[in-house]
């Protein structure tokens, strides 16, 4: 067996039937590359193949009612392939409309603890081709957050494709194994007991953190803080539905736009996020006077030593939505950003993991029943979303011999954020996946029809500039 670390824990305790903490990714496929053609047992069977090699899509979840610490991955010994693949096919005509409205209410709906904690929803009729006769198909998969982070969701999915269509599957590999109710209690109590050790190492980083940061504070060189952000419409409780959205650009136009204006990629993504939601924003006429913050995912995987899926920092960066230019908009976020991401390597890569392996279940649940009663109050968000940015491979990929033409990913939203904005960079373009609530968002359209005209605008000032 394998323990879950703190953090890898902590989306299951926060997990409700509002806030469902799985990540999502929804591929665009060409079936005309599969080896004899696309039938659904044959990628079924294809699927099974991979898996084999692929322990974490065979573990589930194991507990103890006398368990003190997290609970543990085993193998799941009765693991059927059929309870985790599911075929649908779209109504007519089989447009992004259509495809969008059954992925957000496939990503509404919670895994099964009692099982693997992923599923994969093959959807054909898209764009009313016929993916038996070399058309289009749709694969959206979800995978528990206790289970995987950005990196290594991609991760998984990069083992599920090959760069040749007819690549053969890889060697089998050995599972966790399994574990009784009275090993993982007793193994549990153990590391129960030896937690004051190990929070004797993490009392003193913390400390240092905190003076560091007062230092830096003074010198006007910190990353935004925390429950300074302005609230907006997807600033409030969230409903267990979800809506999606989605867009694709050109990455040599994100890069001609790095170049010019020597920045990161990152940077520049951010800035596309901050037009596109101040166009959305003007046009409802709720555009707020300060800045809107972004938090935003920082791996950890290069720094951390310590066990478990999740290796994730953070860092909160201000969108300078304030700002009307673009070009301008864009120095002062790359700025912004390279104060917080010194500010963020400061903070030791290991303290988030290192604090959430001491708190228990229910102070996670008690944590987000009182935020999510602050927010009916009209308490400030913490931030106002995740923006999040995935590095995919930039060579052609073959998803169980089906080209991969996109890959739009999709992480959770939570209440008093209810909006996330992830892009994933692959084989030259930049996929953008949006994910919010309808209660809160009706329609995610516009805001992804954006992102081309946010980028135009970033193009025309590399020729101004």
């Amino acid at each position: 067996m394998q323990r879950l670390s703190g953090l890898d824990a902590s989306f299951l305790y926060l997990e409700t039937a509002a806030q469902p903490m799985h990540v999502c990714s929804v591929l665009e496929l060409d079936t005309s590359t599969m080896p004899g053609g696309y039938t659904f047992d044959r990628l079924r069977d294809a699927l099974s193949l991979r898996i084999k090699a692929m322990p974490e899509f065979r573990e589930k979840l194991a507990d103890s009612r006398f368990n003190l610490d997290h609970p543990v991955w085993v193998e799941d010994n009765d693991f059927d392939v059929d309870r985790h693949l599911h075929r649908i096919g779209l109504p007519g005509p089989g447009g992004r409309a259509e495809l969008a409205e059954i992925c957000g209410h496939i990503a509404s709906l919670p895994l099964d603890r009692s099982r693997p904690l992923w599923e994969m929803w093959v959807i054909e009729n898209v764009a009313g081709t016929d993916a038996h006769a070399g058309g289009r198909l749709a694969l959206m998969t979800k995978v528990h957050h206790a289970s995987v982070d950005g990196v290594t969701g991609a991760n998984l999915l990069s083992q599920l494709c090959t760069t040749e269509p007819d690549a053969p599957p890889p060697d089998p590999v050995d599972g966790p194994g399994g574990g009784t109710g009275l090993e993982i209690a007793v193994n549990g109590a153990v590391r129960f007991a030896t937690r004051p050790l190990r929070l004797v190492n993490v009392v003193p980083s913390t400390l240092n953190t905190v003076v560091d940061t007062v230092r830096r504070a003074r010198n006007g060189r910190t990353m935004a803080a925390p429950f300074a952000a302005p609230r907006t419409a997807f600033n409030a409780n969230i409903t267990g539905h979800r809506n999606i959205a989605f867009a694709q650009l050109d990455l040599e136009d994100i890069k001609t736009v790095k170049n010019h204006f020597d920045v990161k990629v990152n940077d520049v993504v951010m800035a596309l996020v901050s037009g596109v939601l101040r166009t959305f924003l003007s046009h409802r006429d709720e555009l707020p006077d300060n800045s809107l913050v972004a938090m935003v995912p920082v791996s950890v995987h290069d720094r951390s030593d310590r066990p478990g899926r999740n290796q994730v920092s953070g860092m909160f960066s201000p969108l300078q939505t304030h700002i009307a230019d673009p070009a301008e908009r864009l120095r002062a976020i790359a700025e912004a950003n390279a104060v917080a991401k010194q500010h963020s390597s400061a903070i030791g890569a290991t303290l988030l993991q290192d604090w959430t392996q001491f708190a228990a279940p229910a102070v996670f649940g008690t944590a987000m029943r009182v935020y999510a009663a602050s927010r009916l109050s009209g308490a400030k968000p913490v931030h106002n979303l995740v923006v999040s940015n995935v590095p995919g491979p930039q060579v052609p990929l073959y998803f169980l011999g089906a080209e991969v033409k996109a890959m739009y990913p999709l992480g959770p939203i939570f209440h008093g954020s209810g909006l996330n904005i992830t892009v994933m960079s692959l084989t030259g373009k930049l996929d953008v996946g949006i994910i919010s609530c309808p209660e809160l968002l009706p329609d995610l359209w516009d805001m992804a029809d954006d992102f081309a005209v946010a980028l135009d605008e970033l193009l025309d000032a590399t020729k101004r500039a």
